[in-house]
């Protein structure tokens, strides 16, 4: 009889526990999961888990399918934003202002900091802070290499991701003050010795196979082009070997800087494409870092702790001189 009580009162202590409590969530909301870019974000994120699987908290990576999918990123921000369970967010807006106005619509009480790229100027009152790269010096540096190719200037065309993203317009900004040696030119029509062809900048909503097909595209409608700007990796990451077979026919010239291309990001095949010769730099983000760090930066913020805005991740500038030594380890 004794037992039967011991055993019943274990049985009802059981089913008051309930299931185990679940983590609260700092949730990294990215454009797309179709991007390496973003899953070196994850594989930081991940990395957070494993280093600290007693926290009451937990990194949980999410984003639309595919990068081009603005809605999709925007109806995350808002599903995410509504569980009881998200205590934080860190978000890569892809669409600015779209991603602005769902934070103003869901009004939310919890931290919201951007990661990788930021919200436009008139919104940033709407996060805490901004984790990720220097977008505009990011930009300036790639213009440095350009310039430093061709000092007297020349054609170029600007590649670009999507037309309302913050941090691919700050690059795109930093690059022509670099070549125009002036602040806030929409365009180059000359300042500098460089001019903008007609066309450009070509918006390629991150899309690799599309930025290729784009600079084909330019290529034979400008035969006298002397330079690229390209302000995500997309291209050369996404499309690694349409790109290879873009620019071998140019290696020679590509090597005497008679043409020169600047790239962003150092990202999958884009070392290698450098050690071959076919692009003049790359200067490349660290979004591990960017991944990693981003859920101790939450919880500073869940906490009320000072954070500094914004939290510069670093640099890695590659050339094909450099791409043994360039990335940071």
């Amino acid at each position: 009889m004794r037992k039967s009580l011991l055993l019943a009162a274990a049985a009802v202590m059981a089913l008051g526990a309930g299931p185990a409590l679940a983590k609260k969530q700092l949730v990294i909301v990215v454009k797309g999961l179709d991007n390496p870019f973003f899953e070196a974000i994850n594989q930081g994120c991940q990395k957070w888990n494993k280093e600290n699987a007693s926290s009451e908290y937990e990194c949980f990576y999410t984003g639309p399918a595919s990068t081009s999918d603005e809605a999709g990123e925007a109806q995350i921000v808002g599903d995410m934003l509504s569980k009881s369970d998200t205590v934080a967010m860190a978000i890569s807006p892809s669409n600015a202002p779209l991603i602005a106005q769902t934070i103003k619509s869901a009004n939310p009480s919890i931290p919201i900091m951007t990661i990788d790229a930021d919200l436009a100027k008139e919104d940033a009152g709407l996060r805490k802070t901004y984790l990720g790269t220097d977008n505009y010096l990011m930009g300036k540096k790639i213009g440095e290499y350009i310039k430093k190719g061709k000092p007297n200037g020349g054609k170029i065309c600007t590649i670009e991701g999507n037309p309302a993203a913050d941090n691919i317009l700050r690059r795109a900004q930093g690059m022509r003050d670099a070549l125009s040696g002036k602040e806030g030119l929409a365009a180059l029509a000359g300042e500098g010795g460089w001019t903008e062809v007609a066309g450009c900048p070509v918006f390629t909503n991150d899309d690799g196979a599309k930025g290729v097909q784009a600079m084909t595209d330019i290529l034979a409608a400008n035969p006298d082009l002397d330079a690229f700007g390209i302000m995500g990796g997309w291209p050369l990451f996404g499309a690694p070997q349409p790109y290879r077979d873009l620019f071998k026919p140019m290696a020679d010239k590509i090597a005497k800087n008679e043409f020169v291309i600047g790239a962003a990001d150092t990202i999958g095949d884009e070392v290698a494409i450098a050690r071959e010769g076919l692009v003049t730099a790359l200067v490349g983000q660290r979004p591990f870092e960017m991944g990693y760090k981003a859920p101790s930066v939450m919880i500073d913020l869940i906490e009320g702790k000072t954070v500094a805005d914004p939290v510069f991740t670093g640099l890695d500038e590659c050339t094909k001189d450099t791409v043994d030594t360039c990335i940071q380890k």
